[in-house]
C-alpha cells in the first residue's frame, strides 16, 4: 500500500508539471514528447509510472496517443481560455468568500456562513442516513418526480407556513435546490439587463454576484437593527424604479438583526405605491418563533415572494428549499425550473419529508436552538470583552456583526488571520459597492465567536494600534 501511495504521489507531481509546461507552450501543437523510456529516466521514475502520467494527460485532452509512435501535444493543450466578461468577473470576485466555505482550508472559522457539520449531521440526523430495517427496495421511485417537487413535502411546507400566518394556496409552493436556486429562478424571471434592484446593505453577498451576472443595477438600502431604513428607501425611490427588493426579515445575514412590524408595514406601503415586488429570504425560519414579523404574512403573498430552505438548519448537503407565492407566479417559476434544471431531487425531498414526519427534524431543531443560544451568549461576551460593538446580540440566528476600530484595515486583518489558519468574513464583501469610508466590521459565526485562538488573534490585532503592526502579517 505504501508503494502504491508513493507511486500515486510521483505520478501526480509529474502530471501537474507536464500540464503546466504544455499549457505554457513549451512544446508546439502536434510535437512529439520524449518517449516513455526517456521521460522515465529524466524524471527518475519507472516506465509504468511515466506511462500512467502520459495517459492521464491524454484523459485531460492535453496529449494525443498514437499507437506505435508515442505521445503528441493535442490541439486542446494550446486553446486560449475565453475572455471573461466584465460582469462575470465581478460576480466571481464576490464569491471568493463562498469558495472558502466550500473548500474549508482554515482551522478556525468565525467567518463561516454555516454551522459546524457536527451540529447538524452529527446529531439526531445521523441515524436517519442509515438504511431502515425492513424498508422496501422500491419504496422510492428513482425518477424525476413532479416538476413542482414532492407533493407531500410541498403540503407539509404549506402547513408550516400557515403556522407562520402565511396563507398560501396548494399550488403556491415550488420546491428548489435550496434558497440560492430559488433566488436564481426569481432573478431569471424578473430581472433584465439594466434593471434596478434594491438589496439590503449590508446584505447577502452571493445575491450580489447573481445580480451582477444578470447585469442588474444594484442599489443598497441601509439595513438597521429593526429592518431596512425607510427614509433611505424613500430617497432611493425618488431616483429609481426598482423591479425587486431582496431583503431578509429575520436573523439577517450578516448583521443578525430582525424586522419590526412598523418597518414591515412601511416597506409594504412603499412597494404598493411604487409597484415593485419584494423577495423575502427566510432561510432561518425553522429556528425562529412562528410569531416573528414576516412580510409574506402581512402581505398575503400579493407582492411578496417568500423563500425558505432546509439547508441552513438541517444539512448543507441536503439541497432542498422552496418559493411560496401566488399560483400564477409559481407556475412561471416552475416553467423556468423545468427549462434550466428539469426537476429537483425527488429522493432528497422524500428524505427531508421523512425527517419531518418522523419527528427527527423537530428534535434536531430543539437541540440546535439550545446550542445556538449558548454559543451566542459566549460569543457576545468574548467580543464585547475586547471592546467591540456587537449587533444581533439579543436575537436568534447564526451571526453577529462586530464593528472594528476605524484604523483597522479589513484586508490586512484577514491576511493576518489567514496566516494563522483563521477564516474571517470582512464586512466590505457584504456591501454591493466597496467604499474606503465605511466603518470596518466582521461577520461572526456564533459557533466560532468564542474560540480562544480567534479571541487571542483579535486581542493582539486590536491592541496594536493604528496601523496594524506589520508583525501581525504573514
Amino acid at each position: 500500500m505504501a508503494d502504491l501511495a508513493r507511486r500515486a504521489t510521483r505520478t501526480d507531481r509529474i502530471v501537474e508539471q507536464l500540464s503546466a509546461r504544455l499549457q505554457a507552450g513549451v512544446w508546439r501543437m502536434g510535437e512529439r514528447l520524449p518517449s516513455v523510456r526517456q521521460a522515465a529516466a529524466e524524471n527518475g521514475v519507472s516506465k509504468n509510472t511515466m506511462a500512467e502520467a502520459y495517459d492521464r494527460l491524454v484523459a485531460r485532452g492535453l496529449l494525443e496517443a498514437r499507437i506505435g509512435s508515442g505521445y503528441y501535444v493535442a490541439q486542446a493543450a494550446r486553446i486560449a481560455p475565453p475572455a471573461v466578461l466584465s460582469h462575470v468577473s465581478e460576480a466571481v470576485d464576490l464569491v471568493s468568500l463562498l469558495r472558502e466555505q466550500l473548500d474549508q482550508h482554515y482551522e478556525v472559522r468565525p467567518g463561516d456562513g454555516r454551522l459546524p457539520p457536527a451540529w447538524m449531521e452529527g446529531s439526531e440526523l445521523r441515524r436517519s442516513f442509515l438504511p431502515q430495517r425492513g424498508e422496501s427496495a422500491d419504496a422510492v421511485e428513482f425518477g424525476y418526480g413532479s416538476s413542482r417537487g414532492y407533493a407531500p413535502l410541498r403540503e407539509r411546507i404549506r402547513v408550516m407556513l400557515l403556522e407562520r400566518s402565511i396563507d398560501v394556496q396548494s399550488e403556491g409552493v415550488l420546491l428548489t435546490h435550496g434558497a440560492n436556486h430559488a433566488l436564481d429562478l426569481i432573478i431569471r424571471q424578473y430581472v433584465a439587463p439594466g434593471d434596478v434592484v434594491f438589496v439590503d446593505e449590508p446584505g447577502y453577498y452571493p445575491l450580489f454576484a447573481k445580480l451582477a451576472l444578470a447585469k442588474a443595477q444594484i442599489v443598497g438600502i441601509p439595513r438597521r437593527p429593526n429592518g431596512p431604513d425607510l427614509d433611505a428607501l424613500t430617497n432611493a425611490l425618488a431616483i429609481h424604479r426598482p423591479t425587486l427588493f431582496f431583503t431578509q426579515s429575520q436573523a439577517h445575514n450578516p448583521t443578525g438583526g430582525m424586522l419590526t412590524p412598523a418597518v414591515a408595514f412601511g416597506l409594504l406601503q412603499a412597494a404598493a405605491r411604487s409597484g415593485f415586488r419584494i423577495v423575502e429570504d427566510d432561510v432561518f425560519a425553522d429556528i425562529l418563533p412562528n410569531t416573528a414579523t414576516r412580510l409574506a404574512a402581512l402581505d398575503g403573498l400579493q407582492r411578496v415572494l417568500y423563500v425558505g430552505a432546509f439547508s441552513k438548519t438541517l444539512s448543507a448537503s441536503l439541497r432542498s428549499g422552496y418559493v411560496a407565492a401566488d399560483p400564477e407566479t409559481i407556475a412561471a417559476l416552475c416553467d423556468l425550473k423545468m427549462v434550466t434544471t428539469v426537476a429537483t431531487s425527488d429522493f432528497v425531498e422524500r428524505f427531508v419529508f421523512g425527517l419531518i414526519q418522523g419527528g427527527h427534524y423537530l428534535r434536531h431543531l430543539r437541540r440546535l436552538r439550545s446550542r445556538l443560544e449558548e454559543a451566542r451568549r459566549q460569543s457576545v461576551a468574548a467580543l464585547e470583552g475586547l471592546g467591540l460593538t456587537v449587533e444581533g446580540r439579543a436575537e436568534t440566528g447564526f451571526y453577529l456583526w462586530a464593528e472594528l476600530p476605524p484604523h483597522i484595515d479589513e484586508l490586512e486583518l484577514c491576511r493576518a488571520a489567514a496566516a494563522r489558519s483563521i477564516f474571517l468574513a470582512p464586512g466590505d464583501v457584504f456591501h454591493p459597492t466597496r467604499s474606503a469610508d465605511r466603518r470596518p466590521a466582521l461577520r461572526i459565526n456564533v459557533a466560532y465567536g468564542a474560540d480562544p485562538r480567534f479571541d487571542d488573534f483579535l486581542r493582539t490585532a486590536l491592541s496594536a494600534g493604528p496601523p496594524i503592526e506589520r508583525s501581525l502579517l504573514p
